[in-house]
């Protein structure tokens, strides 16, 4: 019931009735310093994402000077299918694939909120599956590309409910806020709220972000 009334908060904010597409092969963009990748939560609104993405990627543009920057909006439904955390998964793998070919000297950021979260976890090879809207690995962004990471943003993620967080090569590069009674990213959480109220880290974040870069 908690997880449900969370997930009906999202839509209420504005997202409910975005449509479930597939996702299509990514294209190459601009070849900025930094490609900021933002995966959103279910039904989340806004360019970026309106309570994680866009608040996180207008905080990185103060906090990282002297450095050019571009976007990407993954690339999936957000919604409540099965698959839908899955071809997220694959359209960030996909579009950092064809980015770091398009441009050798271009690094990233990752950043996902709620289900945005589950897709980064997996496409860094930590398996969202069992998690609320997660999703087993289908890609993982190849070890090549590993040291182009600058940094993953993580909010709200729900692998944590799970006892699980990112260990490994991406651990010293990884931030992930849960707050206090979030019921998707802490087991037993009963605050829905509590999972709305990602747009105060953004600056935090973004701080983070900017000393690895």
């Amino acid at each position: 019931m908690r997880i449900r009334l969370c997930l009906a908060a999202l839509s209420l904010v504005g997202g409910a009735g975005l449509a479930t597409v597939s996702a299509p092969s990514a294209t190459a963009a601009a070849c900025t310093d930094i490609d900021v990748l933002a995966a959103r939560g279910t039904f989340e609104p806004g360019t970026l994402g309106l309570i994680v993405g866009d608040p996180v990627y207008s905080a990185l543009q103060q906090k990282i000077t002297g450095k050019t920057l571009s976007s990407y909006k993954v690339n999936y439904p957000a919604d409540l299918s099965p698959t839908s955390a899955a071809q997220g998964n694959s359209d960030l793998v996909n579009h950092v694939t064809s980015q770091a070919a398009a441009c050798p000297n271009q690094r990233f950021i990752l950043v996902g909120y709620s289900q945005g979260a589950n897709v980064v976890d997996n496409s860094i090879g930590i398996s969202s599956a069992g998690a609320v809207v997660g999703s087993p690995i289908v890609a993982t962004i190849p070890n090549a590309l590993e040291p182009r990471v600058a940094a993953v943003l993580l909010f709200g993620n729900p692998i944590r409910a799970l006892g699980k967080s990112v260990t490994g090569t991406y651990e010293s590069r990884t931030i992930d806020f849960c707050a206090q009674g979030d019921p998707i990213c802490e087991n037993g959480g009963g605050d829905v709220g509590a999972h709305l109220g990602y747009t105060a880290n953004a600056d935090a974040a973004a701080a983070f972000a900017a000393g690895k870069v």
